[in-house]
């Protein structure tokens, strides 16, 4: 097997060399302003990446949103991954993941006051949310995964790197997750170390930050997963139920269909020692057969109840499915999550975010 992955890694290390080549090219072009970024006159934060995969974008876009839309009028511009829809849609109350897609969906279900936006082209996108009424218009626009668009030009970006991917330690596609090289963090203007342990010690923290290699004004920041109480999929038919009511006994079917799952069944097995997994592909979208697999599941598992939990994404695109067996609708259950920071730096993020915003409403208004 070991001899078999470096044969892979040769394989592919000539197409992650030209991959490099035109990503490095591209990123030149934009900083000899061949390529030109459009700017705003107001705060726009991205929220990104350097790797491809789930490193906890979307809890940090309702961080945010939490923070911000009682005193600004906040709106979510993103591109819409796996939607049905094309071109610029602005969410409305019958919205569903097939036109807006699962992460813009899910937002727009916790957060009905704001605006959720998708387009793939950013910079459109940009241009509709500003062409709205002056009443609708935002104040705030948080870019979801915009930090390799660069014809939009954020005034703030923020990029989340997973600390069990880190990446200063991973290569770029395809023989690894990233999709630019680990230089291009000298873009962003401050770093959020997701999906950390929640015992994770302070020195631990400062060798992360070693390897990180950041300038002296981009602050870093370290997050873990806050598990909320379980929520029914279908809330008017679920039987309330919470993580104390689970039985060591329990026979449990986790749904998950996300990039990485590990902490998701990690927190289920701490309360049922009879946990199975049903793995899907990252922004699954849920066929007729799918529901035979877990079918097929529940019966290999002989539960007397089927008693079903997915991840929050996976509940936004079983919903609005009209196949999902009626039967089971009391029974499926999801888990909300949130982030909390480590080290008690929850404060000083906050205070950055609100100066930062401050600083630009408050140029602007000088300059008119």
């Amino acid at each position: 097997m070991k001899n078999s992955g470096f044969k892979l890694y040769y394989i592919w290390k000539p197409v992650s060399l030209l991959y490099e080549a035109g990503v490095r090219l591209r990123n030149q072009l934009f900083t000899w302003e061949w390529l030109t970024s459009e700017q705003y006159q107001i705060p726009v934060i991205c929220v990104g990446n350097l790797a491809v995969g789930g490193t906890g974008k979307t809890p940090v876009i309702e961080y945010l949103v939490r923070l911000l839309h009682a005193e600004y009028r906040v709106a979510v511009l993103s591109r819409g991954y796996k939607r049905k829809s094309e071109g610029f849609v602005l969410a409305q109350e019958k919205s569903t993941a097939d036109d807006i897609g699962d992460e813009p969906y899910q937002i727009k279900l916790k957060f009905p006051g704001i605006t959720v936006a998708v387009d793939s082209d950013r910079r459109r996108g940009m241009k509709q949310l500003l062409s709205l009424p002056e009443d609708q218009r935002p104040q705030v626009v948080l870019l979801d995964d915009g930090f390799q668009h660069r014809y939009v030009q954020p005034s703030l970006s923020i990029i989340i790197t997973d600390y069990n991917r880190l990446y200063y330690k991973d290569k770029l596609m395809p023989v690894g997750r990233l999709r630019e090289p680990a230089s291009s963090i000298r873009r962003a203007d401050m770093v959020i170390v997701s999906k950390c342990n929640e015992s994770l010690q302070q020195a631990d923290a400062q060798i992360v930050e070693g390897g990180m290699n950041l300038r002296h004004s981009q602050p870093s920041f370290f997050t873990s997963i806050a598990y909320q109480q379980m929520k029914g999929v279908y809330p008017e038919k679920t039987f309330p139920r919470t993580f104390q009511s689970i039985k060591k006994d329990d026979k449990v079917l986790l749904i998950a269909g996300i990039a990485n799952p590990a902490l998701f069944i990690k927190e289920v097995q701490k309360y049922s020692d009879h946990v199975h997994v049903l793995s899907f592909p990252d922004h699954h979208d849920f066929t007729p057969k799918d529901i035979q697999k877990i079918r097929d599941e529940l019966q290999q598992m002989k539960a007397e109840n089927p008693f079903m939990i997915c991840t929050e994404k996976d509940a936004v695109r079983i919903r609005n499915k009209s196949f999902f067996p009626e039967e089971w609708k009391p029974y499926i259950y999801y888990i909300p999550l949130m982030i909390h920071f480590l080290f008690e730096r929850g404060e000083r993020f906050d205070e950055l975010i609100r100066k930062h915003i401050e600083t630009i409403i408050n140029n602007n208004i000088l300059e008119k």
